[in-house]
């Protein structure tokens, strides 16, 4: 993975920073199954291990890069920084299944130039897999290249939604869906799960930029259609707060299943 433009991260930094999510993956590891979760005030819950492992990602990003970019995370600041490049992190997404013993989730880091992903790492600590974007470079998953021929062995008919985009059935009980349903329960992972081959398509009513910033440049690179069903994230301003906004979207592995999924996507806005 050669860094040799303007503003890409250095070979050194992107090792450091493959060895401070190694630190974090053990951590969460070792908490699964021993700790607590209590709720937050939107109604998402929370543990200890992912305030020790916002903490930690968040400090050791602003070492690599001499503290000169902003970072946005879940559980600490998230006003979209001023700085050209700036970070944006999940630092355990899935903390559902992480707190009911469920062995799948993720960490979630991604490097913005300009407002664009340009760097991604998602790695999923129970199964040992981490996935690496850069942006016109690809992707590696566990340090191996891959393109979109080594992923379409066979065609998948499933499709991803979270919790709230399944009120599409509900909304079109008569309509037949045009795939297999899974809920993965992990964000990043539903829309990766398109990248990957493992679905066609995946439906996202409420992800939050943190959820889906690795996700997207592991689409582009992919060559994955992504359609944003309301506020699209190329359009954020400096300063501000993400607290509280959606990007619901519709992600899907080809134009032709972006084009049987796009009804749903309407009807998940109504």
């Amino acid at each position: 993975m050669n860094q040799n433009k303007t503003n890409e991260l250095k070979e050194s930094q992107l090792q450091s920073l493959n060895q401070l999510v190694d630190k974090v993956a053990a951590k969460q590891l070792e908490d699964f199954g021993q700790i607590a979760s209590e709720k937050k005030q939107d109604g998402t819950l929370i543990t200890n291990c992912d305030r020790w492992s916002d903490e930690n990602i968040v400090s050791g990003i602003k070492k690599i890069t001499s503290n000169q970019e902003g970072v946005l995370s879940e559980e600490g600041s998230k006003i979209l920084p001023s700085s050209k490049a700036y970070w944006i992190v999940d630092p355990l997404d899935g903390t559902t299944n992480f707190a009911a013993g469920i062995p799948f989730w993720a960490i979630s880091i991604a490097r913005f130039i300009s407002g664009k992903p340009q760097t991604a790492i998602l790695d999923i600590p129970p199964l040992h897999k981490r996935i690496i974007a850069i942006e016109g470079q690809g992707v590696w998953i566990n340090n191996k290249k891959i393109g979109k021929k080594d992923l379409s062995v066979s065609k998948s008919d499933c499709v991803s939604v979270c919790s709230r985009s399944i009120s599409v059935l509900q909304k079109q009980p008569n309509k037949k869906f045009p795939g297999k349903i899974r809920l993965l329960g992990v964000s990043s992972l539903n829309m990766t799960s398109v990248a990957l081959g493992q679905t066609f398509g995946a439906l996202e009513a409420t992800p939050k930029i943190w959820d889906l910033a690795a996700a997207w440049l592991i689409l582009n690179e992919l060559e994955c259609s992504i359609k944003w069903l309301d506020i699209n994230p190329i359009n954020l301003r400096v300063g501000q707060d993400l607290t509280s906004v959606n990007f619901p979207l519709i992600a899907a592995s080809s134009i032709e299943d972006f084009k049987k999924l796009i009804a749903w996507g309407n009807t998940l806005m109504k």
